[in-house]
């Protein structure tokens, strides 16, 4: 969570959920009642919005496991932010099942640990959040 409008001290926070419509609007009514929320919004009804994730997967491995591992990262655009002789640390980003993927293809390459930041939304076009 982090400050998104610094002079009115508001901060964002995304939740991903899924359910019926009946068990989305209890969550959205329980969301609402809690102190201080301003205002809650689903953004699966504004017609359009970008989500992303962000995640840190380390690998282990070496020999042809390592250059596979590198080979995926490069086709996944994940980029190297640790390295050693005997891991990585990949860093990547976008949709979830892209990142659910890649993790899928590092389980056999010498998966060790995934962290994840979890899904990060924002509504598109020019009005913020303050405006809707």
């Amino acid at each position: 969570m982090s400050e998104t409008e610094h002079a009115k001290h508001l901060s964002l926070i995304t939740v991903v959920t899924t359910g019926t419509p009946m068990v989305i609007e209890q969550i959205k009514n329980q969301l609402d009642r809690l102190v201080p929320v301003h205002r809650v919004v689903d953004m699966t009804l504004l017609g359009g919005s970008i989500e992303r994730e962000l995640a840190m997967v380390k690998i282990k491995g070496s020999g042809e496991h390592r250059v596979e591992a590198l080979r995926l990262a490069d086709a996944f655009r994940a980029r190297v932010i640790d390295a050693t002789t005997e891991s990585f640390v990949f860093e990547i980003t976008g949709k979830s099942d892209k990142i659910d993927q890649f993790v899928e293809l590092m389980l056999p390459l010498g998966l060790v640990e995934v962290s994840r930041t979890g899904i990060a939304a924002i509504a598109r076009g020019p009005e913020g959040m303050s405006a809707r």
